[in-house]
């Protein structure tokens, strides 16, 4: 088991962050919002974790303190709340695909932005990330319970006034707003919390990388991460955790197809070379065939009555 987990820690951990990631899209969806500025977030967490450690380093050779992780964490939802609030209360009065243009516009001001700062490196980025656990796997004691937390609050949150809120406002903003509902309000909370996760996943991740630049924040970033919250299933937050967790691991799984003994040597060449399109291919038809994503309030609920 202990080789198992050395062996795929990096996968492992990966996928946590991508359904935390997930997510982190999710919460702004809730109340009718498509937004796609979650890499623009997790970017920004993700710099200030970069900046902060390797400018102000541990003292001696030890591992990075955990508790300036966890500082850094805090600094940076905290930050990405701000310029989540600062940024949605003019961007939220858009709608559909003109919201989804906005939060992609504001992705790419942050990624030019670090392309051309001196803190941030620009093209090369921030290298030399100090390390607070001796393996990557050690980092699933700060992503899982950070996922798990973040699924306990979105579980919480559909069930209270708030959550019932946002969901009035994704079905019928107009009806909603007539029956004392604040779109403004309502919507830019559900943009910040979003951020917020968001900024913090990227503060994990720029230790757990052991690296940080552009790439982090890009529009295909924003793809991935929309990718994750429709195959998945966008009416309930198990759907964007299944996506996150099933799309960051099936490249690697048909990677692994490549190794299986007695495939024909032309089946295992396609698998090899074209991995990435049987991928983009299987996303495609997830979508055609379960257009309400994979996992739906039905089935949840069909689930919970076969429950003893």
């Amino acid at each position: 088991m202990g080789s198992f987990f050395n062996t795929y820690g990096f996968l492992l951990t990966s996928m946590v962050l991508a359904a935390s990631l997930a997510l982190s899209l999710y919460l702004p969806l809730m109340a009718g919002q498509l937004s796609l500025a979650s890499p623009g977030f997790y970017a920004l967490g993700g710099y200030i974790a970069a900046v902060l450690s390797t400018r102000y380093p541990a003292a001696g050779n030890t591992l990075f303190p955990l508790w300036r992780l966890l500082a850094e964490m805090l600094l940076a939802g905290l930050a990405s709340g701000v310029l989540a609030v600062l940024v949605g209360v003019p961007a939220l009065r858009l709608r559909g695909i003109y919201l989804a243009l906005a939060t992609i516009a504001f992705v790419e001001i942050l990624r030019v932005l670090s392309l051309n700062l001196a803190i941030t490196g620009g093209a090369v980025g921030i290298f030399g990330i100090p390390q607070p656990f001796s393996t990557q796997i050690g980092y699933l004691w700060i992503a899982g319970p950070l996922l798990l937390l973040s699924m306990l609050f979105t579980y919480r949150l559909e069930r209270i006034r708030v959550g019932r809120a946002f969901v009035a406002l994704r079905e019928d903003e107009l009806a909603a707003d007539s029956m004392g509902i604040s779109p403004t309000c309502y919507k830019v909370l559900a943009f910040t919390l979003g951020a917020v996760l968001a900024g913090v996943v990227g503060a994990i991740s720029a230790h757990f990388l052991n690296t940080w630049n552009a790439r982090q924040g890009t529009f295909d970033a924003s793809i991935s991460y929309l990718a994750f919250v429709l195959i998945g299933g966008s009416r309930t937050f198990v759907g964007p955790v299944v996506g996150g967790l099933v799309l960051t691991a099936l490249p690697e799984l048909l990677r692994a197809l490549t190794g299986v003994s007695g495939l024909p040597p032309w089946l295992g060449q396609f698998l090899r070379d074209g991995r990435l399109i049987i991928y983009g291919a299987l996303i495609a038809i997830g979508a055609v065939f379960f257009p309400q994503g994979l996992i739906t309030p039905d089935l949840l609920s069909r689930w919970r009555k076969l429950q003893p």
